[in-house]
């Protein structure tokens, strides 16, 4: 019994807390739609995109053309930095000829002590010393942005006076492996984030979703540009991180935004995940037990409680579950999938479990961090 209740009733009170005390994360109100944006004003501010490209050729000329067709009434630029690519990426941007609003950078190698992204972002805010614009947005080369997705993200930095402002693209979730999988990730994301708490000036807690983040010049500057954070994988949320004691940050979900990037097997999705688990938990050993401790007990425990314990702790197990099914329902909502994916939630977490301890053999390796060939991980580069 003392056994079936640790397994029952600990994680029973642990989603309680989640439930009530955590921002209410799950109820995903953050949304870049939940307020009214007025995107009239006599004055717009200049903006320049700055895309990073690695090997996108098979995705670039989707998102590319959904920058190029922004209908934003400002000065706007688009910067994309070839980063070392062998797939064609550079031709298919030259393939939209000549233009005011696209500038191809030919990227060159990384310096020691960079990573990969955060050498890209630098070279496109370096390229041009005696362009300023007021905005920097930093947009990964597989993402596609509806028309007025511009508009109103300055609209909405310019309203509120914020330093950064941040979608999280919709993910890609069309197949059986994307169902199970893709809206745990944001639903995991947004509880070790919880967005409304990430949106009050008055919390220390700071994230941001690297496929679209709109930042303020003045506010990059402050910090020291790009390369405050050049030894980070995470870079997106280091950023925000350093932004915040400078101003306002904003974090939202979104349908303007959505990635155009697929995920046809578990050795996908299993790399998405490895490449930074262990970098969040600092490469400390100590945090990769006490997180797949607490997975195991928070998560995974319920449906064996569930089914294999007795009396009131089964009860409990099954409490348990339901509390987590009822929490996953508007993440669900949001990606328009059937409530009963609520009830694989802790099966899907025990998989991210396996990714994490993943991500740690990958670092211990030599191979952390590791996107497109490169191990950016510290200690591996």
């Amino acid at each position: 019994m003392s056994w079936g209740w640790i397994f029952g009733g600990v994680p029973m009170l642990a989603w309680i807390y989640l439930l009530l005390g955590r921002g209410f994360f799950w109820l995903a109100r953050e949304r870049d739609d939940s307020d009214e944006i007025f995107t009239e004003r006599e004055r717009w501010p200049s903006v320049t995109a700055i895309v990073p490209a690695r090997n996108e050729a098979d995705v670039l000329s989707r998102s590319l053309a959904s920058l190029l067709q922004q209908n934003y009434p400002g000065r706007f630029r688009v910067r994309l930095i070839d980063d070392q690519s062998t797939d064609g990426t550079a031709d298919v941007a030259k393939s939209f000829g000549k233009t005011d609003r696209l500038e191809i950078i030919s990227g060159v190698p990384r310096p020691v002590g960079w990573t990969g992204k955060p050498w890209a972002m630098s070279q496109g805010v370096d390229a041009s010393p005696g362009d300023c614009p007021d905005y920097f947005w930093f947009t990964d080369a597989d993402i596609a942005h509806s028309p007025d997705n511009l508009r109103r993200l300055v609209a909405r930095a310019e309203r509120d006076g914020l330093a950064l402002t941040s979608l999280m693209a919709k993910l890609r979730c069309s197949n059986f492996l994307e169902h199970a999988m893709i809206p745990a990730f944001v639903f995991f994301f947004s509880m070790l984030f919880p967005f409304g708490r990430v949106n009050e000036p008055a919390r220390r807690i700071a994230a941001a979703a690297g496929g679209c983040m709109l930042v303020r010049r003045e506010s990059l500057e402050a910090i020291g540009g790009i390369k405050s954070i050049r030894q980070e994988i995470i870079d997106d949320c280091a950023l925000a991180r350093l932004i915040k004691p400078k101003g306002r940050i904003w974090i939202g979900l979104t349908n303007r935004a959505v990635s155009l990037r697929g995920y046809a097997s578990l050795s996908e999705v299993r790399g998405m995940i490895s490449r930074s688990a262990y970098a969040q938990l600092r490469y400390s050993l100590v945090a990769l037990a006490a997180t797949i401790v607490g997975m195991a007990i928070v998560y995974i425990s319920a449906p064996f409680v569930a089914v294999f314990a007795w009396n009131s702790a089964q009860i409990a197990g099954w409490g348990t579950w339901l509390l987590m099914c009822i929490a996953y329902q508007p993440m669900l909502r949001f990606y328009r999938l059937s409530p009963i994916w609520g009830f694989a939630l802790p099966f899907v977490a025990a998989a991210y479990a396996v990714f994490t301890i993943d991500s740690a053999v990958q670092f211990w390796r030599g191979r952390g961090g590791m996107w497109k060939g490169r191990a950016q991980a510290v200690g591996t580069a």
